[in-house]
């Protein structure tokens, strides 16, 4: 499938800022399941743009201002093609089809950070709520992360959120409502707490039933690592496993690392700002 992307986001202030060096997570990662055809990157004011990889081998641009100006414009251009594989397209070692199960040696230590169970306080609300909403578990691994899933999908109320920053899992447990990105961080919290590696993914989602001009978001996700299969995405908003329809743009281990936009000003005195987003995702064959 191929997909046009278009992502703006726009801060409008109402003095002219100094606009410090910003980190940019928009361009979709590559693999042999997803390529990038073209990509470009429109500013206003004017940007110098060096190409990184961070820390999970993400690829961010940093964007450089050399003058001041009352406008932050950034407008993100791309055209990607997904595989048309089928999200249940893999295999699983034979150790690890029964739920729950240990990873191996060498994937234990590789996934460390990913395996890291939350604070013991947060882990025992988590365990007092999955005991709850999910007591009986299925043996099969694939069929328990699916029902996990599933369960996060149908007890959480989905509400977007504008403001910035990333619910507690405890809080969106309280609240019972949350974003895309609440849901995500749940769903990492309750794999984790369950010995499940996983990571948080921040990228794009076609999705045909919106409206034919946008037709796609922003969109947060997980991945979890299951040995013979690699990392698998699950999105605990809908409940299901991903396929093609999403477009990956980087992962962490936590969600506030691969903010799309991630930069500040400086004004003397105080600027005030205001932000204006638009993302369309559309399919050209």
């Amino acid at each position: 499938m191929r997909l046009k992307i278009s992502h703006r986001t726009r801060y409008q202030y109402n003095r002219p800022v100094q606009l410090n060096p910003h980190l940019l997570y928009l361009r979709p990662r590559e693999n042999p399941l997803q390529s990038v055809n073209a990509f470009r990157m429109d500013f206003q004011p004017a940007a110098r743009v060096d190409w990184m990889r961070d820390d999970f081998d993400n690829l961010p641009a940093s964007a450089h201002f050399e003058t001041t100006s009352d406008v932050l414009d950034i407008h993100a251009h791309c055209q990607v093609t997904t595989s048309d594989l089928g999200p249940f397209d893999f295999l699983v070692r034979d150790y690890a089809t029964r739920f729950p199960f240990q990873y191996e040696p060498l994937h234990k230590f590789n996934l460390g950070i990913y395996l890291k169970p939350p604070e013991p306080p947060v882990r025992q609300a988590l365990n007092h709520w999955l005991q709850q909403r999910f007591p009986k578990r299925p043996q099969e691994t694939v069929t328990a992360l699916f029902e996990l899933n599933r369960v996060i999908q149908q007890s959480i109320a989905y509400q977007r959120r504008d403001d910035i920053g990333i619910q507690s899992a405890t809080t969106t447990l309280s609240l019972g409502t949350g974003s895309c990105r609440d849901f995500a961080a749940l769903f990492i919290e309750c794999a984790r707490t369950l010995g499940i590696a996983a990571r948080f993914v921040s990228g794009y989602l076609f999705d045909p039933t919106l409206n034919a001009q946008q037709a796609g978001d922003m969109h947060a996700w997980a991945e979890v690592f299951l040995p013979g299969a690699g990392w698998r995405g699950l999105d605990p908003t809908h409940g299901i496993f991903c396929d093609n329809a999403y477009i990956p743009v980087a992962h962490a281990v936590v969600a506030e690392s691969v903010n799309p936009v991630q930069g500040s000003f400086f004004s003397n005195p105080p600027a005030n700002d205001q932000l204006f987003s638009d993302v369309r995702v559309q399919r050209l064959d």
